[in-house]
Parts: structure tokens; sequence; C-alpha cells
């Protein structure tokens, strides 16, 4: 797997409260001339979302893929990816190992980890668009 930090959502973000990632993906213009854009379409495009501190506490934690067309994230659509139980939520855990979804028409994307139960205190997620997906661990 190929980390580019250009293009990760999180870089060992703790998660401690429902938070968006700390990064904004800016998936190029949209405009009448790109009209046809889709992000997801094509090659496959691999996006990871991984444990790199156990976390603590929590019931469950949500991820999901928000698209706006600006920065400011109403959002204008939001995508689920994966919820991953305490007991899964252990560093090396692949939450999510998947592809950009098809229809992505938008120019910005974030992650949103929306915690369920109590606020962990520890817990760290690392998650981005990758070149290519390690895949010799279990992934949920």
């Amino acid at each position: 797997m190929i980390l580019d930090t250009q293009a990760l959502f999180s870089d060992a973000q703790a998660i401690t409260a429902t938070a968006a990632s700390t990064n904004v993906i800016d998936f190029g213009p949209i405009s009448p001339a790109t009209k046809n854009f889709d992000a997801g379409k094509g090659d496959d495009v691999a996006l990871l979302v991984q444990v790199v501190e156990d976390f603590n506490n929590l019931t469950s934690l949500q991820i999901d893929l928000e698209l706006d067309s600006t920065t400011t994230f109403t959002p204008d659509k939001t995508i689920p990816l994966a919820t991953a139980t305490l007991a899964q939520l252990k560093a090396g855990m692949q939450i999510a190992r998947d592809d950009l979804p098809r229809g992505i028409t938008l120019q910005y994307g974030r992650l949103k980890y929306t915690v369920t139960g109590t606020a962990p205190t520890t817990g760290k997620i690392t998650a981005g668009i990758v070149a290519g997906v390690q895949s010799n661990g279990v992934a949920i």
C-alpha cells in the first residue's frame, strides 16, 4: 500500500468525539465542461480507513464519505462506508478497504466519524485514497 499525504483524509487523527476528517480532498473543479466528471468511475480508486491506535469506551464508530460543492460542508451528499464495534477497533484493523464509489460528482470530499456510546479517550485513524490496499488482514 502506498500513502500520499496529499490524498489523506486523516493522518493518525485522534477520534475523541463525532468529528470530520482533518483534511478535505479536492477532486477537481466541476464545471459545464466537466459535467460528466465522476471521481469513482473508470479504474478502481482505492480508499482505506485503518485504525492506528486502539479505541476505548465507545460502542461503535460509523464512517461516512461526505461530498460537497464547497469546503463549508453542508454536506450535499453522504455515502456510508462502514460501522465498526469497539471489539473491532484495534490497531491494524482496516475498517473500510474499498474503492471510491461511483457517482462522486461534487468537488470536495471528507470523512465523517460518528461515535456511538461513551466518547473514547484513545483511538486514532489514518484514512485516504491509496495506491493499492494491503490484503493480509481482515477488513470489516
